[in-house]
């Protein structure tokens, strides 16, 4: 490209505020000329990457702003540690069909087994251009409580509704007050067929009364399930596949109480 062309280039990116287009338009132009391009076919592929560049940048800061406690991916994920677990059911949620259908994903299994999976699912939600937040269940109720005292708990639900996902990590390890536990239902009733739910707990639903009570319980879990792929996990923590222990004692205590 010419000087004057090169300049002017630059002018209109920065105008733009596209600042990577200028990058684009001279690296491709002599693979443009080479290859015979149409002006139609040039201008097409500098789009395009600035494009995938914004995309990438804005699934970056929807990531760092989600909360998430460690960085997984589903291409990270070992499918092998959980070999009952169809991948293809798994590779299916992925695709991100279930998030503009406002379903909820729950995903139950000992401790150690549900994290990874929803947070490699949260990552992904983001990268498909979702506003993700994470948090385990007792966060989240901490952060209601909190708005409710402050007398804006309806503004607070109407927030969270703008995010497309809200993952609610560890269900279950904490019992709830009856109070903290109405707070919870009114964030799941809030999002009810409106916007998308990930749950993991190491609980069957025939437990959930133990920690939410009998009076919420049975209109939660029927708002949860209504629309939602659940999904068993089994075996060992994740955390514990490189060593000798086969399960954590909190579950070996339950198990052998059955």
């Amino acid at each position: 490209m010419s000087t004057e062309a090169i300049k002017r280039i630059d002018h209109l990116a920065r105008a733009l505020k596209a600042p990577r287009i200028q990058e684009a338009a001279a690296r491709l132009a002599d693979q443009a000329r080479d290859a015979g391009w149409t002006h139609e076919e040039y201008l097409a592929a500098v789009l395009d990457r600035e494009v995938a560049a914004r995309e990438a940048s804005g699934s970056e800061l929807r990531i760092r702003a989600a909360g998430f406690p460690a960085r997984k991916t589903i291409e990270d994920y070992v499918f092998d540690h959980q070999p009952a677990l169809r991948r293809d059911a798994i590779l299916h949620l992925a695709g991100g069909g279930f998030l503009s259908e406002a379903e909820n994903v729950v995903l139950l299994g000992p401790p150690g087994t549900g994290k990874t999976l929803a947070i490699a699912l949260g990552i992904r939600a983001a990268y498909l251009g979702h506003r993700v937040l994470f948090a385990t269940a007792t966060e989240w109720v901490t952060r209601l409580q909190g708005a409710h005292a402050a007398g804006r708990l309806n503004a607070e639900l109407a927030k969270l509704r703008r995010y497309g996902l809200i993952v609610v990590d560890e269900v279950g390890y904490i019992p709830f007050e009856q109070d903290a536990a109405n707070l919870f239902f009114q964030l799941v009733s809030s999002r009810y067929e409106h916007s998308s739910l990930i749950l993991t707990s190491n609980l069957p639903f025939a437990r959930w009364g133990d920690v939410f009570g009998d009076q919420v319980v049975a209109a939660m879990i029927d708002r949860i399930v209504h629309h939602a792929e659940v999904v068993t996990l089994k075996g060992s923590s994740y955390r514990l596949r490189n060593t000798e222990i086969e399960t954590l004692p909190s579950v070996r205590a339950e198990n052998t109480s059955d």
